[in-house]
């Protein structure tokens, strides 16, 4: 169904929990505001919502991308909003990724009982995370703490800590979209804790031709900067062949023409770290292109460097 009146709502495409509505919602909305719509809402299943597996041994990518990008392709839906962790490196033959809007803040949080961090968290805690990767860095910085593969929406896992669980770790952004961001305890330091490539960013996806007025608010909410970073992180994770839920994390900042990437592979039981970092200049003013490919170097660069170090295993990893 497509949008051919006033009328006639766009239908935008998005999973059922209530960060993923949230998201969804407020990307209509800032459409809207650009000069597109109206929209609805379709909730769209997907494997990760419907199977209670650990993502790893699901295998991570496109567990919660697949069925909303099936959507998009059959045309039930016009657009879909995907937090862009999750979504797999590889396009989706006739779809592309229309926008990708100012990023939220991408550090993960620990929600602790009694309000403890990382650093006071007794010996032996028991800290729930579903990312491989979240765990892996856990148990390198910790290894004393009992890390506890966990499934579920944002407050079935913060449940959880007034139960059998110590703390949980979050991304930040996804609990702010949803108003908790005042249940973390502690903001990880992103240099210790790498979040997950793209985390905090959405990506908004379309099918490749697309009708205006819709054409131009997709355009408006692109943010170029965080593009450039999540360019640059993505390229690493393609690089590794690994998967969106590999025990690899990534973090690309843009100060002024230079970027700068750091990024990590852990082997799951937290023995062996592996980091690499590493910058190049980007020409604000020249060509999109050649700026998403001076990004995409330097995130093939990192991963290169990973690979030599070992990292190929590691990424490809599952517990």
């Amino acid at each position: 169904m497509s949008a051919t009146s006033d009328s006639s709502p766009w239908v935008l495409g998005t999973r059922g929990s209530d960060l993923a509505r949230t998201q969804a919602g407020g990307v209509a909305d800032d459409l809207v505001a650009a000069g597109a719509g109206p929209f609805e809402l379709r909730i769209v299943r997907t494997e990760g919502d419907v199977r209670t597996e650990s993502l790893a041994s699901l295998g991570g990518a496109g567990v919660f991308a697949g069925a909303l990008r099936a959507a998009l392709g059959a045309g039930t839906v016009d657009v879909v909003v995907h937090s862009l962790k999750d979504l797999p490196t590889a396009p989706a033959p006739g779809l592309r990724i229309a926008a990708v809007p100012v990023r939220a803040d991408a550090r993960d949080a620990l929600c602790a009982r009694e309000g403890r961090t990382l650093d006071t968290l007794p010996r032996g805690a028991r800290v729930g995370t579903g990312s491989p990767r979240r765990a892996a860095q856990l148990r390198a910085a910790r290894p004393d703490l009992d890390v506890v593969d966990i499934r579920g929406n944002v407050p079935t896992r913060l449940a959880r800590t007034e139960n059998d669980l110590d703390a949980v770790v979050l991304a930040l952004a996804g609990l702010a979209r949803i108003g908790l961001a005042g249940r973390a305890t502690d903001v990880l330091d992103p240099v210790a804790m790498l979040p997950a490539p793209g985390q905090g960013a959405l990506a908004i996806e379309t099918r490749v031709e697309v009708p205006e007025p819709l054409g131009r608010a997709l355009a408006a909410l692109d943010h170029l900067p965080t593009l450039i970073e999540v360019t640059a992180e993505r390229q690493l994770l393609a690089s590794l062949e690994a998967g969106c839920a590999a025990p690899v994390g990534a973090l690309a900042t843009l100060e002024g023409e230079t970027l700068r990437l750091e990024a990590v592979a852990a082997a799951i039981d937290g023995s062996r770290v592996l980091r690499s970092s590493g910058t190049t200049s980007v020409d604000l003013t020249g060509r999109r292109d050649d700026v998403l490919a001076s990004a995409r170097e330097l995130g093939h660069e990192l991963g290169t460097e990973l690979i030599g170090q070992g990292a190929g295993e590691l990424a490809r990893a599952t517990p």
